[in-house]
C-alpha cells in the first residue's frame, strides 16, 4: 500500500503562490498517474490537476488551467503542485492521489494539506 504524504499547504494572501508537495512511498510509480484534488467547506471534491509518471502527460480542471502547475521529481517520487494567481476561492484541503493510468479511479489518498487564501 503507498502512502502519500502532502505538504507546502498554509496561509496566502490573494494574487500569492504556493507550492504543494506529495511524496509518494512507492518503489516506482511507472505505469501510474498521480492527480490533486481539492475540497472546500460544504463543497464536493473537485478534479485540480493530473499527470501521468511515465509520459508526463498533464491534464487541469477548468477552474486552474493558467494558473497552477503540476509537474513531478522521477528520483524523488514526488509530484508538485505550483499554485500562482491564488484565489480566495482556491481555499480548501488539497489531496494528491494515485491510480493505474489505464483505471479511471483514484484508489490511494494522501491526508490532505490546508490551503488558505485571504482576500
Amino acid at each position: 500500500q503507498v502512502q502519500l504524504v502532502e505538504s507546502g499547504g498554509g496561509l496566502v494572501q490573494a494574487g500569492g503562490s504556493l507550492r504543494l508537495s506529495c511524496a509518494a512511498s512507492a518503489r516506482t510509480l511507472n505505469g501510474y498517474t498521480m492527480g490533486w484534488f481539492r475540497q472546500a467547506p460544504g463543497k464536493e471534491r473537485e478534479f485540480v490537476a493530473a499527470i501521468s509518471w511515465s509520459r508526463g502527460t498533464t491534464t487541469y480542471g477548468d477552474s486552474v488551467r493558467g494558473r497552477f502547475t503540476i509537474s513531478k521529481d522521477n528520483a524523488k517520487n514526488t509530484v508538485y503542485l505550483q499554485m500562482n494567481s491564488l484565489k480566495p476561492e482556491d481555499t480548501a484541503v488539497y489531496y494528491c492521489a494515485r491510480r493505474l493510468t489505464v483505471l479511471s479511479t483514484y484508489n490511494s489518498w494522501g491526508q490532505g494539506t490546508q490551503v488558505t487564501v485571504s482576500s
